[in-house]
């Protein structure tokens, strides 16, 4: 259910952006329960005047190499989940890919289950 969309400075590889996704996927199977084979991700490269953001905000300074992520899911996790899914991306991120933690944007956006179709024009959890 969830649709990932992942934003981007210009000039990652292929293989680093695909590595972002998997991170992202793998948290959340775990820690916010979502199935596997689950995964429906849009990831997209934007030259970087294009992507407009402050020098810092609440005390966290960003660089070039910020990454937003929007997830949009089913609302009902709890609030405890979504802290503990905040911080396994972010700590992922930093460990694999070398992604500072303070780059690490997330934005979730809970919806309810019958705006969803997956094909075929039928809502199928509703």
């Amino acid at each position: 259910m969830p649709l990932v969309r992942i934003d981007l400075a210009k000039g990652k590889s292929a293989e680093h952006r695909k590595a972002i996704g998997e991170i992202i996927y793998t948290a959340m199977i775990e820690t916010i329960n979502v199935p596997a084979d689950d995964k429906f991700q849009v990831i997209t490269e934007h030259a970087p005047e294009d992507l407009n953001f402050p020098k810092s905000y609440l005390g966290i300074e960003y660089s070039k190499d910020i990454v937003f992520i929007q997830v949009t899911l089913n609302g009902g996790r709890t609030v405890e989940m979504k802290k503990a899914f905040y911080k396994r991306i972010a700590a992922d991120l930093h460990a694999q890919l070398n992604i500072r933690r303070e780059d690490v944007f997330i934005n979730l956006v809970e919806v309810a289950k019958e705006n969803w179709s997956f094909g075929n024009g039928i809502a199928q959890y509703a």
